[in-house]
């Protein structure tokens, strides 16, 4: 049964190598090349969410395997998926610095 009181955030929308129409959803500039599931789950965790990880395709990608990650609503989607994609350039390692 579907969760109301939960955000899905598939890693397809913060990879820099989907379009936008490909699911991505965050711009260019603030993407990630191919970010992993347990790295979404990490900047999730960082950021103070209790986190659940699941191993699926997106609807848009179906022959690619990924995943999402399920974080309790707090926040707006959308404000949520900005702070994922500044915290995920730190739990990879990148120099980038969150604007």
């Amino acid at each position: 049964m579907k969760e109301y009181d939960r955000i899905v955030l598939w890693t397809d929308y913060f990879d820099s190598a989907i379009s936008r129409s490909g699911g991505r959803r965050v711009s260019l500039s603030s993407a990630t090349k191919s970010p992993t599931l347990e790295e979404l789950a990490e900047a999730a965790r960082k950021l103070g969410y209790d986190v659940e990880m699941v191993k699926a395709s997106h609807p848009k990608r179906s022959p690619t395997r990924s995943g999402y990650v399920s974080i309790p609503r707090t926040k707006p989607k959308t404000q949520v998926i900005t702070e994922i994609a500044q915290m995920l350039p730190l739990v990879r390692g990148d120099k980038r610095q969150p604007t």
